[in-house]
């Protein structure tokens, strides 16, 4: 299955400290409805590093059961050891998802070739599409493109979504990588220019609360309007800032709030963002028009 376009890293819906299964499953509903094109559970946006391991495999199976094969589900299964990692894979090919999404381990800082032996590892004992997640600023290690070269050589080592804010990386990626490398920017605000220089999609934030319109991004680039594309992604960089002005998921699950669709709950050490970046969030979605 191809993974391209708004791929939404959604958020985890709590409500009295449990998860909100009846939101949750509205939220992939409104989804599918507005055209999100996939759907990635239990990434950072999902708070995974505070879901107990029979949460976050509540979490994707609930994904994939609403779902229902209508979209692609890539579900976030990284860890900084690299064991914990391969058993959180092994039950998402159970469960029945089309990925798992890997981030560099993180506080422990691998060497590149800690890197590499780490996702060989994973690679080697569970039989699924793999996308590497390298996301610097959370986990303080880069994997180099020549490292995630070595990896793109294995077979199940499909793609990566790239965090890394640099735009001239999908370039040296594609060039030492190939063309068949799936490409995912994880950073909104470079969706259109990351597109631009050869990716395939984004595993976006942003799309939690403007999903159509990320949608219409992507599709406009497809068909080849480059102009409607880039319209539409200048009107959305408002909510791109906003939504990154405190430590995210706290500004998006406001966000979602705000439309109605979960509550804003938070677990610690996640605390509700401030006034300042509460007018900052309502003010980039009224501008969209998407609350009053």
């Amino acid at each position: 299955m191809a993974f391209h376009g708004s791929i939404v890293a959604l958020i985890t819906p709590f409500r009295n400290g449990a998860i909100d299964v009846e939101a949750f499953r509205g939220l992939i509903e409104w989804h599918i409805a507005e055209g999100t094109h996939g759907f990635v559970p239990v990434g950072t946006t999902g708070e995974s590093p505070t879901l107990s391991h029979e949460e976050h495999e509540r979490v994707i199976e609930l994904c994939i059961e609403t779902v229902a094969g209508r979209r692609p589900v890539i579900a976030g299964t990284g860890s900084n050891s690299t064991a914990e990692a391969i058993r959180l894979t092994r039950h998402a090919k159970a469960a029945g998802v089309d990925a798992a999404l890997i981030v560099t381990p993180y506080y422990n800082k691998p060497t590149q070739e800690g890197l590499y032996a780490h996702y060989r590892a994973i690679h080697d004992a569970v039989d699924l599409p793999i996308i590497i997640y390298n996301i610097p600023g959370r986990s303080v290690v880069d994997m180099s493109p020549e490292t995630m070269a070595r990896l793109a050589e294995l077979p199940n080592i499909v793609g990566v979504k790239d965090a890394t804010g640099d735009i001239v990386r999908p370039l040296v990626t594609r060039e030492r990588c190939g063309e068949d490398f799936c490409q995912l920017t994880g950073e909104d605000a470079n969706t259109l220019a990351f597109l631009a220089h050869g990716g395939a999609g984004c595993i976006s934030v942003t799309a939690n609360v403007a999903p159509g319109l990320c949608a219409a991004v992507h599709e406009a680039w497809r068909r080849g309007d480059a102009a409607a594309a880039l319209a539409t992604h200048r009107r959305l960089l408002p909510l791109h800032r906003a939504l990154f002005l405190e430590t995210s998921p706290a500004p998006v699950k406001y966000a979602v709030s705000a439309l109605g669709r979960c509550s804003p709950e938070l677990r610690l050490p996640l605390v509700p963002i401030g006034a300042g970046t509460r007018r900052a969030v309502e003010e980039a979605m009224r501008g969209l028009g998407l609350i009053d």
